[in-house]
């Protein structure tokens, strides 16, 4: 899988978040003899995203680095795992990512980039870079930080004139929206925003500790970031501190693993730190604990036993599968999501390709299977598998779950658990992952309940519909529905062609998505959509004949048509405008005889469909019903053309009236440059003649 380091939105050539070049601001600042002010994250309430504290005592200063503490430096010497602590505002999923990611030097400075202190040349300016949804993205701020009572607010370093963390942490809190913004959340998404990686999770039961103690191992070699938590089993448990001195609901890095030889028996051990940067693990292999004593004072120094309150300690691989529940690993690259089987050296062989999509109500957004006439109506993905990669495939549970979670009786490709084990064939193995966008809105998150599936396919052309989808089996999916970020799966498929669909739990979620898909290179993944179109029917109009005798404009057309319209479907002469200058006039502005024939023609069809179509008699469609009438007028849209189609033409409601939807039909001609007949174009091409026709008001 290659690295592009200058194609735009590398690490290399970050995308520049609200257009904010690092070097222009500090050029200019250095010119003038200013510190920057960064007027995209001011520093006031609106920042900090929650509201102010009604005591006057408590009231928040910003203040810069070198106003907090005067010999304030960047980075004092190195960075380190115990450099950071965590403030007033509950972000230890963030701060747990940021302390793995001091162990790796090099994914630190992707994104930490290096050079940057408090000493001259200094005009209060800073850069950092996020993975965001496929593409790196560079992130200035100034060095205002929030502090309250002399103390910093928010993260703070265990060396007090230190402050390289609470600046990466403002430079993410800008991104995000607020600091209000980053209470809550999955060590996986920080996982993920720091590497570009692929985070997942694994549940410390489904191993047993020796075989756990070598997976963590093996990832923390290849450069993975890795956490584990405790569950909370209730609101009220979140923070509470069991008799050990671990914390519930709370993310731990995962720092290192070792063995030591105690009374002539091996002892597995795990390294964990708590972001408060204090509060520790008081059992056995604990800073404190005797058991020490029994070890060598070189063996404690290689393992670096540091015996302080610093939120780092040492524990037991056993007493760790007791105590903590799941483990989140964020691999940078496929293979070492395999654990202590991955082959780390593979990594050149996958390919990448990714897509960003939505979910449109009543358009694209047609929830579980649970709804059968509007899931086909989910965004579809083509994959096409070829390179065999994996031979003699003993199928685990996780690629074999095709099972229902929406209690769907429709098709599944479900097998007895002999055959899920003893399936031995080639298969193509690829990785899958949806992320939702941007649900984290100021002081809280809003994720939906998301999953993907997949489908085989005999026929590899088109958009399918419903249909298909109760006729043909599920081969895989992501899992249940979760309310997280991000779903991902690991599948090994036979070659072939494969629709891949995202969707949320529930239909007419609006939201955003970002799919990739990792492959052994030679496998493709496409967009699947076209426009395409069926022949008017043949019947032929002679009432023009005396109406062609007049001035064939606007007036006189809206004249024509309205005795062939029910009342409340006439035409205004806007509409009747778009259908003449929708047809090649040669400059002229009035139709020909053949053109009137086919025009009237044209709309007692689109009468008929849109009679036929609009379900409940409202005399509007919403966008599902507006598809089917499309498509019965010859038009078949995939959802992302049909969602353009409706901001263009529903200006913003959820019903289309009948004028709206003839012109609707009458810019699809225009956009293929003839009437409708079987005209198919490649979806690239669609997207870009839609906006050069203005049928769509934004993308």
């Amino acid at each position: 899988m290659s690295d592009n380091t200058s194609a735009p939105g590398s690490a290399g050539n970050p995308v520049k978040f609200k257009n904010q070049d690092y070097t222009s601001i500090r050029d200019e600042c250095l010119k003038k003899k200013t510190l920057f002010l960064d007027s995209t994250f001011t520093a006031d309430q609106t920042s900090v995203g929650m509201p102010a504290d009604p005591d006057p005592k408590l009231v928040i200063k910003w203040l810069r680095p070198k106003e907090i503490s005067s010999n304030a430096v960047f980075v004092d010497g190195t960075t380190g795992t115990t450099d950071i602590c965590q403030g007033q505002l509950g972000n230890c999923w963030l701060l747990a990512a940021l302390s793995c990611l001091t162990m790796h030097p090099t994914l630190f400075e992707k994104v930490v980039p290096a050079g940057q202190t408090l000493a001259a040349p200094y005009v209060g300016i800073f850069r950092f870079r996020f993975w965001q949804y496929g593409e790196w993205v560079e992130v200035v701020v100034d060095d205002r930080l929030p502090v309250r009572g002399g103390r910093l607010l928010f993260s703070y370093s265990r060396t007090s004139n230190e402050f390289w963390s609470a600046l990466v942490e403002k430079a993410y809190a800008k991104l995000i929206g607020s600091y209000g913004s980053l209470k809550g959340g999955n060590i996986s998404e920080g996982m993920e925003d720091f590497t570009g990686g692929i985070a997942y999770t694994r549940p410390v039961s489904s191993r047993t500790p020796p075989v756990l103690w070598r997976t963590l191992t093996a990832a923390l070699s290849r450069g993975s970031l890795l956490s584990c938590f405790i569950q909370a089993k209730n609101v009220k448990e979140i923070g509470t501190v069991t008799a050990e001195g671990l914390v519930k609901g709370h993310a731990y890095a995962i720092t290192s693993t070792d063995k030591v030889t105690h009374l002539a028996e091996e002892v597995l051990l795990v390294r964990l730190r708590n972001p408060w940067g204090f509060v520790e693990f008081c059992g056995p292999w604990s800073d404190k604990c005797n058991d020490w004593d029994g070890i060598d004072s070189a063996e404690k120094t290689r393992i670096h036993l540091n015996i302080e309150e610093d939120g780092e300690f040492w524990i037991g691989m056993e007493d760790f599968c007791r105590m903590f529940d799941t483990v989140e690993l964020c691999s940078v690259n496929p293979d070492s999501d395999a654990g202590e089987d991955g082959d780390a050296a593979g990594a050149s062989d996958w390919s990448l390709t990714s897509h960003k999509g939505s979910w449109v109500p009543m358009c694209s957004a047609g929830g579980s299977r649970k709804y059968p006439r509007t899931f086909w109506k989910n965004p579809q993905f083509h994959l096409v598998l070829s390179q065999q990669d994996v031979e003699d495939v003993e199928v685990d549970e996780d690629d074999a779950d095709v099972g229902d979670d929406d209690n769907v009786a429709g098709n599944t490709a479900v097998k007895s658990g002999a055959e899920k084990h003893k399936e031995k064939m080639k298969k193509c193995t690829m990785l899958v992952e949806l992320l939702q966008k941007d649900r984290r809105q100021k002081d809280k998150i809003n994720f939906f309940y998301i999953a993907f599936h997949i489908f085989k396919l005999q026929d590899s052309t088109g958009s399918f519909d419903e249909q298909f989808f109760s006729a043909n089996p599920l081969v895989s999916r992501s899992g249940p529905y979760k309310n997280s970020r991000a779903v991902w799966r690991k599948v090994h498929l036979d070659p072939g062609h494969y629709v891949v669909m995202p969707s949320t739990q529930r239909p007419n979620q609006q939201g955003e998505f970002f799919l990739r898909i990792y492959a052994k290179k030679g496998n493709t993944l496409g967009y699947e959509g076209t426009v395409m179109s069926t022949p008017p029917p043949p019947e032929d109009q002679k009432r023009v004949e005396k109406w062609f005798d007049e001035e064939a404009g606007p007036v006189s057309l809206h004249n024509l048509t309205s005795p062939l319209l029910e009342k409340d479907y006439h035409l205004p002469l806007e509409t009747c405008r778009q259908l003449i200058f929708g047809e090649d006039t040669g400059g002229r502005g009035r139709l020909s005889r053949d053109q009137a024939e086919k025009l009237l023609s044209s709309l007692r069809n689109l009468q008929s469909i849109f009679f036929e179509y609009d379900e409940d008699s409202s005399g509007t469609m919403n966008p599902f019903e507006l598809s089917q009438a499309l498509k019965a007028a010859g038009v078949q849209c995939d959802n992302c053309i049909l969602q353009m189609l409706w901001e263009r033409f529903g200006s913003g409601e959820q019903h289309l009236p009948f004028p709206s939807f003839v012109s609707c039909v009458t810019r699809l001609q225009v956009l293929v440059g003839k009437p409708l007949h079987y005209r198919s174009i490649p979806n690239c091409i669609t997207q870009s003649k839609l906006r050069r026709t203005g049928c769509c008001k934004t993308v």
